[in-house]
């Protein structure tokens, strides 16, 4: 079926508004190949979790909920060569998180303005337009990455050092993850893609971290690091002023 929890999502909305319900309350399972917008407009407090795959629009205006797809644990193939959900997922997501363990197709996080997800690998054009959230990709990247991406960051794992030709590189700072912060979020999503999906990618560079962290490229807006530094500037101006 299509929009598969977004019914569900608006009948949480209804009674406890846009705050939704504590983190995981509700828990839906599901077990084969998914419609269009499974989980699209899905708020806080929803998991949902297949044990498949998804067609296009997966998490489309996400508000909070928490989506997972994970190929199933009888599976002969590696989840990571293989495609597991279809083009524009998380199109317009404003919160929550979503990890995916295998391939999504094109268009992923287009106009992502807060979600978070995880994926193993993507098509083309992937966060184009994205203006707020978090995008970790472990592995290939299609061409067109980041196009007018304004805000948010993404990870990238660069491990045939090919990831500069496929992106917009002219507006975007690609960098290595040296911060403190940059380190512990990046660990974090992936210890939290293996604990939801069983990933062996994850588990993999995680069990290597030293050696996969250098492979790693941090993706900001050269739009989004100018206005950082001028809300730092902005703070301590008004800490001097206190």
């Amino acid at each position: 079926n299509r929009a598969v929890g977004a019914i569900l999502s608006n009948e949480i909305s209804k009674i406890y508004g846009e705050q939704g319900l504590p983190d995981n309350t509700l828990k839906v399972n599901f077990k084969g190949s998914a419609g269009q917008s499974f989980g699209a407009f899905a708020t806080k407090g929803l998991t949902l979790k297949i044990d498949g795959n998804a067609n296009d629009y997966v998490g489309k205006g996400l508000s909070g909920a928490r989506l997972i797809i994970k190929v199933p644990e009888e599976a002969t193939f590696e989840a990571n060569e293989n495609i597991i959900i279809g083009n524009v997922a998380l199109y317009g997501a404003t919160s929550g998180e979503a990890y995916f363990n295998g391939v999504a197709g094109e268009r992923f996080c287009v106009r992502n303005s807060g979600a978070t997800a995880v994926v193993e690998g993507i098509g083309d054009h992937g966060c184009e337009y994205m203006t707020g959230g978090v995008a970790v990709i472990l592995g290939k990247t299609g061409r067109n990455f980041g196009a007018g991406m304004s805000g948010g960051i993404a990870y990238v794992l660069d491990e045939e050092q090919k990831f500069k030709s496929k992106c917009n590189a002219a507006d975007l700072n690609l960098d290595p993850i040296t911060e403190e912060n940059d380190k512990q979020q990046l660990k974090e999503l992936i210890t939290n893609h293996y604990n939801y999906t069983q990933s062996a990618l994850a588990q993999r560079i995680l069990e290597n971290w030293d050696a996969y962290l250098p492979k790693f490229i941090k993706v900001l807006p050269e739009e989004y690091r100018q206005a950082l530094i001028r809300l730092e500037e902005e703070e301590k101006l008004t800490d001097l002023t206190e």
